[in-house]
């Protein structure tokens, strides 16, 4: 049994515990919440009276061998670090950091403390992901990688009229990129590494962050293109395109349905069975870890994590989109 606290108490939070309660290992001991009233609160719904309102303590805390993070993305290195110095280990939500530099930080940390520290994003660690990496082969020299993710933001009405909420404030290392733009990035480097060239461009909003962007990436014999937004929807799939056939993902951010279409007008549906609730993939990658005295996942790997993070400094380093954080 693993017994998990949380920090964040909002809807992210919630998913991953109505996810993770499937799980025979978890077990939910600790909830963590900037007042009292609010961890109390959250915490009564799942039957855990163990509440913190200082990060320090509950890192110290018996009550726990790993956390969950959910707190805003300026403060996940910062809380991570406190956990992981306490001998926790780390499931952080994704971006795991503001930028590469606190990533490096939290992977030294990490090593420091024999502790595992993995990004939760779960796209990767789906089984329609393996699927797409297991048919990868199938459509021959492959010369184009686009991905799509856009969605408008509910908070982006609340924007429009003067509420300037988290998801655009810079001061939480927030907007579209940080939040959508990664979904489509990190499979990008999971299936083909590093990009060799990156161009970026966006639209930049009033609050200091990115409402939209576009960035062509260029590989030695392909190349990569991303759309991602808070501030437009799209019903656009993303695409493996290679010499042979075209393979289709569904939803990048949690892909649903894939299928291959070939050159000769045949198609095939490569779907795999996988639970509703996605989030349970990454609590399971995190248990296993634990369970087996391996200290980092071999799906969303240190370099994997750091690469992304990377390659989406340079896209902000390109549109001038700085936070506090940096």
């Amino acid at each position: 049994m693993i017994r998990f606290g949380v920090i964040g108490t909002n809807w992210i939070t919630d998913q991953l515990i109505e996810s993770a309660r499937e799980l025979e290992d978890f077990a939910l001991t600790a909830v963590y919440s900037r007042t009292e009233e609010r961890a109390r609160e959250f915490g009564a719904k799942y039957g855990v009276t163990c509440i913190y309102t200082d990060v320090e303590s509950m890192a110290k805390s018996d009550e726990l061998d790993a956390v969950y993070i959910a707190s805003p993305n300026s403060l996940h290195a910062q809380h991570a670090i406190t956990c992981m110095n306490h001998g926790k280990h780390v499931l952080c939500e994704k971006p795991i950091a503001s930028n590469s530099r606190e990533l490096r930080e939290m992977i030294r940390c990490a090593k420091t403390n024999n502790v595992v520290l993995l990004e939760a994003l779960k796209s990767t660690m789906l089984p329609n992901f393996t699927a797409i990496q297991e048919n990868l082969p199938r459509l021959g020299k492959v010369r184009r990688y686009f991905s799509s993710s856009c969605q408008y933001s509910s908070r982006y009405d609340a924007y429009k009229e003067g509420n300037i909420l988290n998801a655009f404030n810079p001061v939480f290392s927030n907007g579209a990129l940080m939040d959508l733009g990664i979904y489509c990035i990190y499979p990008m480097v999971v299936l083909f590494g590093r990009p060799d060239e990156i161009k970026a461009t966006g639209v930049m909003l009033e609050s200091g962050v990115d409402g939209e962007g576009s960035i062509l990436l260029k590989y030695a014999d392909m190349d990569a293109v991303i759309m991602y937004s808070k501030i437009s929807d799209s019903s656009l799939p993303s695409e493996i395109q290679g010499e042979d056939g075209t393979m289709i993902i569904h939803k990048i951010s949690q892909p649903q349905k894939v299928e291959l279409r070939f050159r000769d007008g045949s198609a095939e549906d490569i779907s795999k069975p996988q639970a509703s609730r996605t989030m349970v993939y990454e609590v399971m990658e995190l248990i296993s870890l634990i369970q087996n005295g391996r200290l980092e996942s071999s799906i969303n790997t240190y370099d994997h994590s750091l690469a992304v993070m990377e390659i989406m400094d340079e896209v902000r380093r390109q549109l001038g989109l700085v936070y506090p954080a940096d």
